[in-house]
């Protein structure tokens, strides 16, 4: 089993969501093998941050990294080097043979650029990836939810559903009023699987597991018996 963990756009909440979804399944599943693939790492951030998060118990990958935080065709020019996707296909392919699940985080949104020749959707359409699209709960998150849904079924990728993170502190109203849920799944035809909230730890792997537990997992992990109780 496979998923991307894609987003409307940067610091839309994707590397949460990863976590959250990675710590649920090491509590609740422990008898099956998950891993993370990072696809490529521009600045420092998620790969370190995986591996403090699960150390050993989970296999962290980031074949391709970059010093710049910025798109990583251009990240990777800045270095007089280029983004290698048969490399990152490589170390995909060896965690599916070792895994049960690979949780696999995008860069940016759908749109962002990999190579100067493709976007995150593309790669998500040459690898078959299901995907989840993250949606920040703030002011015009119903257009790019829009916008990036239509990316998706433009090339042929099978989302499996929303969620929308709390990427700031926001009252229940901001959230019916920025992210109706209602609205979303009308104008995009794509179920909303449940909110993320803001979190003062991030890191704290029980909160973390507690938040991927409410949302809809039968739908991210389908054909797949997940225990409510710690393994």
């Amino acid at each position: 089993m496979n998923l991307l963990i894609t987003g409307t756009d940067t610091d839309a909440g994707k590397t949460v969501l990863t976590a959250a979804l990675a710590a649920y399944w090491r509590k609740y599943c422990g008898d099956r093998r998950i891993s993370i693939l990072k696809i490529v790492q521009s600045g420092i951030g998620d790969g370190e941050l995986y591996s403090q998060l699960f150390g050993v118990d989970i296999d962290v990958v980031a074949p391709l990294r970059f010093k710049a935080p910025i798109a990583p065709p251009l990240a990777a020019s800045q270095e007089g080097k280029r983004v290698d996707l048969e490399v990152v296909w490589q170390h995909y392919e060896q965690l599916r043979t070792q895994s049960d699940m690979v949780l696999i985080e995008g860069v940016g949104g759908l749109g962002t650029p990999i190579t100067y020749e493709a976007t995150v959707a593309d790669l998500a359409w040459d690898w078959h990836l299901p995907a989840v699209l993250v949606v920040p709960v703030k002011l015009g998150a119903v257009g790019q939810a829009v916008a990036n849904v239509a990316l998706a079924k433009q090339n042929r990728i099978h989302l499996k559903g929303i969620v929308l993170n709390c990427v700031q502190p926001v009252t229940e109203t901001e959230i019916d009023n920025w992210t109706p849920v209602d609205l979303i799944q009308k104008l995009t035809g794509v179920p909303v699987l449940g909110i993320v909230p803001y979190l003062t730890n991030p890191k704290d792997l029980e909160e973390l597991a507690q938040v991927a537990s409410c949302l809809e997992l039968e739908r991210i992990f389908p054909n797949l018996l997940l225990a409510r109780q710690p393994i």
